[in-house]
């Protein structure tokens, strides 16, 4: 009998080091507390310690995930990582964390590099390796640990931007019909010096002893080269033009918007999220909100609020969910999630 990939199991970690919208409003006293919630919708978000790394957060929400769940750590045989904060150039961060969390020597481990719509590509991954006969059981983790490369003099993105990992466990199943369906993906690599750190890899080296100079943008933003530059225009008209045709994309005369009964998008901010939730015509009610207490966390955005939907019975078994991530690259992608 076929099997069909079906996500079982979601958990997620945060680090301790909170900075909320007091401690920001005192960095930058233009922007009041109230300004900084009405702008972003975010009330605090977690930064990891000096010493803290994103694979320590994908160390501990997978340790979350198997003290909670019936499946053992020896029956993972993929172990799939989504980071754009790797914690060397290599190896991937991926095999280092199937030795830390003692996976067996069989298990495939490889990174991608995705972020904002990493997590729907992780399940297109993991949908592809269980339903090819490949592997069973698949852990998918997401981790980014933005605030590495945020200067605190740049409330564009600090104001956003929140560190965390979270671990999904995506298991064969002998379901009926698929359980994560009509996947689909896009990219625009002209859209990519929108959000990007542009100096640090192969184009751009960050020499030994090198201090790139900082400068300040109209906006009175102060960064370097060296740091996370967004231009925030450019990435709402991307999000405003891309996001609306990939939704529609999912849909067609045998699966329609009616047959959804929950929607998560990416947890940008949320005055993007409600453009988008007020251009598609969702219902506030069926449209999944979770980041005031985490701010943006890149690829763990949408297992996040989906852990927390779960938590406050929000999902059930047997419901539908539309599910799309967009962002950095440009890259974007949508599926259906069964649950």
């Amino acid at each position: 009998m076929a099997s069909y990939a079906r996500i079982c199991e979601i958990e997620y970690e945060l680090p301790e080091r909170v900075l909320d919208n007091q401690m920001l409003a005192r960095d930058f006293p233009e922007w009041d507390v109230d300004k900084i919630f009405q702008k972003t919708g975010i009330n605090e978000r977690r930064i990891v310690a000096d010493d803290e790394t994103a694979s320590d957060l994908a160390f501990r929400a997978c340790e979350k995930l198997f003290a909670n769940s019936t499946t053992t750590r020896e029956e993972i045989d993929c172990l799939i990582y989504c980071t754009q904060s790797p914690d060397y150039m290599l190896p991937a961060t991926a095999c280092i964390l199937q030795h830390r969390l003692q996976l067996p020597q069989n298990c495939a481990a490889f990174d991608f590099n995705q972020g904002c719509s990493g997590f729907i590509y992780g399940l297109g991954l993991a949908k592809g390796f269980i339903e090819s006969g490949q592997c069973k059981n698949v852990l998918l983790i997401t981790a980014e640990t933005y605030s590495r490369y945020i200067n605190p003099q740049d409330k564009s993105v600090r104001t956003l931007f929140g560190d965390a990992a979270a671990a999904t466990l995506i298991k064969a199943s002998e379901e009926a019909t698929p359980c994560l369906d009509r996947f689909r993906y896009g990219s625009d690599g002209a859209g990519a010096e929108n959000l990007i750190v542009p100096m640090g890899a192969a184009r751009r080296p960050l020499l030994a002893g090198q201090k790139p100079a900082e400068y300040e943008d109209e906006s009175g933003n102060i960064r370097t080269d060296a740091n996370l530059y967004m231009n925030g225009s450019a990435i709402f008209e991307f999000s405003m033009t891309r996001v609306p045709a990939l939704f529609a994309s999912l849909f067609d005369e045998q699966f329609a918007v009616e047959d959804c009964d929950l929607f998560v998008f990416h947890q940008a901010n949320q005055f993007m999220l409600e453009a988008l939730r007020r251009r598609l015509k969702i219902a506030p009610e069926t449209f999944i909100t979770e980041f005031g207490h985490c701010g943006n966390t890149v690829s763990s955005s949408i297992p996040i609020a989906l852990k927390e939907a779960l938590v406050k019975g929000q999902i059930q078994r047997g419901k539908v969910i539309a599910a799309v991530g967009f962002g950095v690259g440009y890259s974007w992608g949508g599926c259906v999630i069964r649950w």
